[in-house]
């Protein structure tokens, strides 16, 4: 699921989260084009003036240090929400940009604007019979953004594995909820250290937990050869550990987050989508 317009849209000059990224995935693969997200949705997880004061945004402006917004961001925001949304339906992998794990429910952050995977989640409360929500986040970053909408939620259960101490500066060993578990993993940790934490924390939680849904937070910039982060997962590591999340429930889908290396993004895709579907 994407949209061939969010190669295009929100442009994001000499940034590492760029409109080639989903170039890329789109020259790559097969997908079906989806529809924006509408305003009803969004609300569910940020304020409503946030959402108000991006849709008013004409020029170029920076959101935050890392953020960049103009005319068409809410546009591409909007769409990669219903990819997302559209995911969860079909329990397919959205292909979406900007990324959303870092967005706040009233500011943007960490290249983030909305919080694609947390709107699918409340969508799919509200309108499709979903009670119990896990969210898997294996992207190089702590997913803060999806953090601090669930926090109070007993519904919906977080497991967050990331490089730590790292940016967002959150996520940490002492930073757990009654159903947000973050796995901080150090500088260096590659396929073993990230299986490990599965067998020992992400399978055992979220099984414990019984959701009627899973979805997927897929970032690939824990890569051995992503230039934002120092970790070191292979590509066939990327295959075990969506394989791994496959296993976690029977509804899942994903939506991607990072993943910044032009060159290995969309074979570190198409691993997670074997993992995903076998």
């Amino acid at each position: 699921m994407s949209h061939p317009a969010l190669a295009r849209l929100h442009p994001t000059p000499h940034h590492p989260e760029s409109p080639e990224r989903l170039a890329a995935l789109l020259d790559a693969f097969e997908w079906e084009a989806v529809e924006p997200a509408g305003r009803e949705d969004v609300v569910r997880c940020h304020d409503p003036a946030y959402v108000d004061s991006v849709a008013a945004i004409a020029e170029p402006t920076w959101l935050d240090a890392d953020t960049i917004a103009s005319a068409t961001t809410y546009e591409a925001a909007l769409l990669a929400a219903g990819a997302a949304i559209e995911a969860v339906r079909r329990g397919g992998f959205a292909f979406v940009r900007p990324p959303g794990h870092h967005a706040l429910p009233e500011r943007a952050m960490g290249f983030c604007i909305f919080d694609s995977i947390a709107i699918a989640a409340r969508r799919a409360q509200a309108m499709d019979g979903v009670e119990r929500v896990a969210i898997v986040d294996f992207d190089v970053h702590h997913g803060n953004g999806t953090q601090e909408i669930f926090w109070d939620d007993p519904s919906v259960l977080l497991v967050s594995l990331h490089q730590w101490p790292f940016y967002p500066g959150t996520g940490g060993p002492a930073d757990q909820g009654e159903t947000t578990v973050n796995v901080p993993l150090a500088a260096g940790s590659g396929d073993d250290e990230y299986l490990r934490a599965f067998e020992r924390v992400v399978e055992p939680t979220v099984r414990r937990f019984e959701p009627d849904l899973v979805l997927v937070s897929a970032g690939f910039d824990a890569h051995e050869e992503d230039p934002l982060a120092q970790m070191l997962v292979t590509e066939e590591g990327f295959r075990e550990i969506a394989r791994r999340c496959r296993g976690l429930g029977a509804r899942v889908a994903a939506v991607l987050e990072g993943g910044y290396n032009l060159e290995t993004l969309p074979r570190l895709v198409r691993a997670a989508l074997e993992g995903f579907t076998t």
